[in-house]
């Protein structure tokens, strides 16, 4: 964390069952809590040694809960002080915009972000879907796995390394998704990012991190990191940012083949 906020970076995010529900956030100690933005994800229930946090997020929708009474339990939580605002996680844009037109309908407070999957090979919702609701009512993205849970690292090129995440009893998921037809031809196409990647001095998860960060759309982009030599990488995109260039991204999209089509487009 001390790395982090000393290279500029100030929105921690959290969650009930990161570190498998162990852990304690205390109050900042080395930090002045007003410079930091903490954000918390909740759908059983967490606790955080914090007299606040900035925005708490309902992760994914809950089908068995009428949505006024979601919005009613967040407009709640910020008029006591224990959050400064909302936003989702997982959502659709319709439940998104049931909470907006629930809130106005009975004078709430309404989301204004949605946590979205972002990534490489994951373009669809961020860059269709959420554009809208920006544009219709404000609500912002916060994107998460930019790297696609290590998949764009490369690491997975020759295989599952015995030490990576897919090598994981409770990854079996990540793995069979890696092996399948469609995981090997992203490898393919991670080889030729790979190109690019060093055409602009940089790596492969750095570029990734800055081509999402290059979207106007996104907020912020959430990095995962399970040592101080990943993070210092990942960190290492906010240089590469000022190379993505509409060439660059005209040319990772080429060797993609994935990008969306909005309306825009189409009136276009």
């Amino acid at each position: 964390m001390t790395i982090a906020y000393e290279s500029g970076v100030n929105l921690f995010d959290t969650a009930e069952v990161y570190a498998g529900g162990r852990w304690v956030l205390y109050k900042p100690v080395f930090f002045v809590r007003s410079s930091l933005v903490i954000t918390t994800k909740l759908y059983w229930g967490g606790k955080m040694q914090l007299e606040y946090v900035d925005v708490v997020f309902a992760n994914r929708p809950d089908s068995n809960t009428p949505m006024e009474e979601i919005v009613r339990a967040m407009t709640y939580v910020i008029n006591q002080g224990m959050a400064m605002y909302w936003g989702t996680s997982r959502w659709t844009a319709m439940e998104i915009m049931e909470a907006y037109s629930v809130a106005r309908q009975f004078n709430l407070i309404p989301p204004v972000c949605e946590q979205a999957e972002y990534h490489l090979f994951q373009r669809e919702k961020v860059e269709v879907q959420l554009p809208e609701l920006y544009h219709k009512i404000g609500v912002g993205a916060m994107t998460w796995s930019p790297l696609a849970c290590g998949i764009i690292t490369g690491k997975y090129e020759n295989g599952i390394p015995e030490s990576s995440r897919a090598s994981m009893k409770s990854y079996q998921w990540l793995k069979e998704k890696i092996i399948s037809e469609d995981g090997r031809k992203q490898q393919a196409k991670l080889k030729e990012l790979n190109h690019i990647a060093e055409k602009l001095g940089c790596t492969l998860p750095q570029l990734a991190v800055a081509w999402c960060l290059r979207n106007e759309g996104v907020s912020s982009v959430l990095l995962g990191t399970s040592n101080p030599e990943q993070l210092t990488e990942n960190l290492g995109a906010i240089q590469v940012l000022p190379k993505m260039t509409s060439h660059v991204v005209s040319e990772i999209d080429h060797i993609l083949g994935n990008r969306p089509y909005s309306k825009k487009d189409y009136r276009s």
